[in-house]
């Protein structure tokens, strides 16, 4: 009984190498990046919210790796009637929401869209954004086309306090 078991250990032990360089090469994580020319998309991201919520965000990296400046011209989803990116500001010691019609990303440079920062509004959600579901994003891009990213609804996703300091906010729309 014992020799049984023991073999039967060893060729689990076997096994353990190929089991984790699957789990590896199939995780999320890798699923998370995406690349189209010379632009790199990181981890995106949505909160997850209350099933009447009308309106959500959703939050990445872009990373130009080229040589020339891209603009993001605009975003879209199957789950929301629009998207717009809104960046946050500090005026007049108050944070304020606008729309903005385009980010420029000047080669070797990143922007994180998060909390408190630029963000993609998701206006007239058609559906609830449940932890652990996933929505397509479609990001537009002035030269390089068009990508569609799978957007992680996390419940545990870092809140707007802990990027930016507890202060007013206005939000307005153009």
């Amino acid at each position: 009984m014992l020799r049984k078991n023991i073999s039967t250990l060893i060729r689990s032990a076997a096994a353990l190498p190929a089991i984790l360089c699957v789990a590896l090469f199939t995780s999320p994580a890798s699923a998370h990046e995406y690349q189209l020319n010379d632009l790199y998309i990181d981890h995106p991201w949505a909160r997850a919210l209350p099933p009447n919520a009308p309106a959500g965000a959703a939050y990445l990296r872009l990373k130009n790796r080229g040589g020339k400046q891209e603009i993001l011209i605009s975003a879209h989803s199957p789950i929301a009637e629009k998207v717009e990116v809104h960046e946050n500001s500090h005026v007049d010691g108050l944070m304020k929401m606008r729309r903005v019609d385009q980010v420029r990303l000047a080669p070797g440079v990143s922007v994180e869209f998060q909390p408190g920062g630029y963000h993609f509004m998701l206006f007239g959600l058609k559906q609830p954004l449940v932890a652990g579901e996933r929505f397509p994003l479609t990001l537009d891009f002035k030269n390089a086309g068009s990508i569609t990213v799978d957007v992680t609804i996390d419940e545990n996703a870092p809140s707007a306090s802990e990027h930016v300091a507890q202060e007013p906010m206005q939000h307005q729309h153009h």
